[in-house]
């Protein structure tokens, strides 16, 4: 049958509003997928799968557990009511919820928090949730919550990636590649299989340290987000490297070093702080130009 003009000018308006009604939630659902909330879940290192299948969890628990055992026969385990272990295990228990964005097994770690004694300025977290702070890094670095909240979130992020499994996997791999590596060229150039080993095993560790490098980056990210999600200002982050940087002048350059330099981590940090300052804001209840200036302490005095 023929259609009049008017009829089929009806007919295509109300096309129109079909297809505009069927496709709209797909629209604005495409819309919202390309907003990335904070920083982007990458799929975990599969260099996991070699590393000899040792259950790191559990190895790393008996350690942590021998080395709270032997701070406490030192009286250098910090007692479980002083204000400065309160304060670490308050901060946790704000991130931890945040924490199985990132791993889902961390639902099941038993999570744990003490605070050493002593003034090397440092933190870890083992595979499996146990937490460690050194006093000095505290002290030292006259940490504001915000920038503990970070450094716990670094640490803690080591373990979510389970970057102590990649490193193993990696160290097995580069191990059996430079075996193969250096008896090849030894086969080619007709010299002593030690010499070759001798190359390729430095050419091995550079390729380690490279790693081990980009983890720390990695780390550093990854901690803001939580930091953030958990209502802590991710710029300390910033100010807690270039308070680390004050203290921590004759560092070995970036080539030779298994951490990223300083400045480097700064830039990084800058370079994503569009990503993890809204999670604060919005933790906040507040727009990212309602906040205000971040403020530190002071380094105290060596």
């Amino acid at each position: 049958m023929i259609q009049t003009r008017p009829a089929l000018q009806r007919y295509a308006v109300m096309a129109s509003l079909c297809a505009a009604t069927i496709f709209s939630p797909l629209s604005a659902t495409a819309q919202q997928a390309v907003v990335q909330d904070g920083i982007k879940v990458r799929p975990l290192s599969t260099s996991r799968i070699f590393a000899g299948g040792t259950d790191f969890n559990q190895q790393s628990k008996l350690q942590y557990a021998q080395l709270v055992n032997e701070a406490k026969q030192k009286n250098a385990l910090v007692p479980d009511s002083d204000p400065q272990v309160k304060r670490l295990r308050a901060i946790a228990q704000r991130i931890i919820p945040f924490a199985t964005r990132w791993n889902e097994a961390a639902a099941n770690w038993d999570w744990q928090i003490n605070l050493l004694n002593s003034d090397q300025v440092n933190a870890f977290c083992m595979p499996g949730g146990q937490i460690a702070f050194y006093s000095g890094i505290i002290t030292k670095l006259n940490l504001t919550d915000d920038e503990v909240a970070v450094v716990m979130g670094h640490e803690i992020s080591h373990a979510l990636r389970e970057h102590s499994q990649a490193q193993a996997g990696k160290g097995n791999l580069a191990a059996i590649g430079s075996k193969l590596a250096g008896a090849g060229l030894s086969a080619w150039l007709g010299v002593d299989p030690n010499v070759t080993s001798t190359v390729t095993n430095m050419a091995a560790q550079g390729a380690m340290l490279k790693f081990s490098r980009d983890d720390e980056r990695e780390a550093d990210l990854i901690g803001m987000d939580l930091a953030a999600r958990a209502g802590f200002d991710p710029r300390a982050g910033v100010v807690l490297w270039q308070k680390m940087a004050a203290i921590s002048k004759g560092a070995p350059p970036e080539f030779l070093s298994t951490h990223p330099s300083g400045s480097d981590r700064i830039s990084q940090m800058n370079k994503h702080m569009t990503q993890v300052l809204p999670l604060y804001a919005r933790s906040k209840g507040v727009s990212v130009d309602a906040l205000p200036p971040y403020r530190s302490n002071t380094v105290a005095a060596r």
